[in-house]
């Protein structure tokens, strides 16, 4: 039997806003505070993970930066073009020499068809997890915020990412910051929006002094 796959939209996010606001006052009091949060949606496709990929483990605006100076060199980024670039290019981009062998392997396996970026579009979201996690360098937090953010699936937990971890801990008055397994335990009173909770969540973070956003797998 087919799975039903469900995609967010303006129109459905404001439906999880209104769910979440009622099923979990923490979260019904950012909402008040700060309003409704982005949508931050990315383009499926082999640049979007790219750019995720450069995000782990470092600051938003450094993996930008990385990210930028790329896509001005390659013009267009695809993984034939990616593959043209050699090491000591790719350092001065920003890359370190394990996301150089990550994209690397990336590129390589879309080339010669073991990954296909365009598949993962008609898959639920357990199979797109499992397939991605396939490629080494991408672990559960990459696969998952490209299910939330490129595929736009509505019930996705990114657990690891550090930002949601200080989020929680601050809006639930926690004392230390949960860890993984405390986050995914919590996030369940969020389904089937838990997309919605990490986007009201990340806008917290975000709102608050100087914070730099990092992940982890």
């Amino acid at each position: 039997m087919k799975h039903k796959i469900s995609f967010l939209t303006e129109k459905s996010m404001s439906r999880g806003l209104r769910h979440l606001s009622s099923a979990d006052p923490d979260l019904g009091r950012v909402l008040k505070k700060l309003g409704s949060p982005p949508m931050w949606q990315r383009e499926p496709g082999f640049p979007t993970l790219v750019h995720i990929i450069l995000e782990q483990q470092v600051s938003l605006a450094s993996a930008k930066a990385a990210f930028d100076k790329l896509v001005a060199a390659a013009r267009p980024l695809t993984p034939k073009r990616f593959l043209q670039f050699d090491d000591a290019t790719l350092k001065t981009i920003g890359f370190s020499r394990q996301k150089t062998a990550y994209c690397r392997h990336l590129a390589e396996s879309i080339i010669e068809g073991e990954f296909d970026l365009d598949n993962l579009h008609d898959m639920d979201d357990s199979t797109v997890r499992s397939e991605m996690i396939k490629i080494k360098g991408i672990g559960r937090w990459t696969a998952d915020i490209y299910l939330l953010m490129a595929l736009r699936r509505p019930n996705i937990w990114p657990g690891g990412d550090l930002a949601l971890a200080v989020a929680i801990k601050e809006i639930k008055g926690l004392p230390s910051r949960p860890s993984v397994e405390e986050m995914d335990s919590i996030s369940k009173i969020w389904e089937p929006w838990k997309a919605v909770a990490a986007r009201i969540l990340w806008l917290h973070y975000l709102s608050g002094p100087a914070k730099v956003r990092q992940q982890c797998e």
